[in-house]
């Protein structure tokens, strides 16, 4: 099996230091394992309809539920990598920034 690289924005990261340490040990882990499985259970693919620019590109945008939290993250399969883009508390995010964290990948 092909292991991913597993990437964390800059604003993940950020986040991911805010989040209460109990959470912040299972976001740790859920990265860890994303290197072996980018769909692990608890994951979703998400829609993207309102995201022309995304059509043609080779991100995949799924979500990883952990609780009230959820980790957004971005697959790469030709380049076997995975982009962390945010870890939030749901509610209230909404996915509504997907657009401009997306513009910050290559």
């Amino acid at each position: 099996m092909i292991a991913y690289k597993v990437y964390v924005t800059p604003t993940a990261l950020q986040e991911i230091r805010q989040l209460p340490g109990h959470v912040r040990q299972r976001a740790k882990r859920a990265l860890d394992d994303l290197k072996a499985n980018p769909h692990p259970p608890g994951s979703k693919a998400l829609d993207l309809p309102d995201i022309p620019m995304r059509t043609e590109a080779p991100h995949e945008v799924w979500r990883l539920r952990l609780d009230r939290w959820r980790i957004v993250y971005a697959i790469t399969e030709e380049g076997k990598t995975i982009d962390v883009l945010a870890v939030r508390k749901r509610p209230p995010y909404d996915y509504g920034d997907l657009d401009r964290l997306l513009r910050g990948l290559p």
